[in-house]
């Protein structure tokens, strides 16, 4: 691939890149060291103490969110989140590409938003080659426990996705879906 993009750009801007590039790794290794701190001083000093190091792991984080550890990020940079979520534990985000999440969400153990793909082609797949699409989710959404998000995934406001659930498509607002890959089973009302 003829382009003089460092691998890094290219990834952030949702291009093919290579996964091996030092300055991704540090960043990946710094998350992890701060992780580890954020589940050190949340059980030891409570969630207002480990706020602050929340704030340094993810992209952005709105008042009175909360997330449970242990959780696991690729950078945590790309990840936004809005007021008043909360976020069970074991969640992985894998993200490569931007992940945001409303507010008022509720996300259930064990869930998985994942940025990544890799190439149809097996040759640039065998070569290293991988990309990436953002994940979105509106305000309010509730995703049970073992929902994963598949990338490129949008899932609009007051969406309820069933446990164990895997979103392959987005699912518009007021809806609630359940099955692999998630279908649409019943509409909600919008409430003021």
């Amino acid at each position: 691939m003829n382009d003089p993009r460092p691998m890094r750009e290219r990834m952030l801007a949702g291009d093919l890149y290579r996964g091996a590039d030092p300055e991704s790794a540090e960043i990946s290794a710094r998350a992890n060291r701060l992780i580890e701190r954020y589940a050190q001083t949340k059980l030891m000093h409570g969630m207002e103490a480990a706020r602050p190091i929340l704030a340094q792991i993810m992209g952005s984080v709105g008042e009175d969110v909360y997330v449970r550890a242990p959780f696991w990020v690729d950078f945590g940079e790309n990840i936004h989140i809005g007021a008043h979520t909360f976020i069970n534990n074991g969640l992985t985000a894998l993200d490569v590409a931007r992940i945001t999440i409303g507010e008022h969400c509720q996300i259930g153990p064990n869930c998985q938003l994942l940025t990544p793909t890799h190439p149809l082609d097996p040759v640039l797949r065998r070569d290293g080659w991988e990309a990436a699409e953002p994940i979105t989710l509106g305000d309010n959404v509730w995703l049970g426990g073992g929902v994963t998000v598949c990338p490129g995934v949008t899932i609009g406001d007051n969406t309820v996705v069933g446990a164990g659930s895997v979103v392959t498509k987005d699912l518009p607002a007021n809806v609630v879906a359940v099955g692999n890959p998630a279908r649409i089973i019943r509409h909600l009302e919008a409430s003021a």
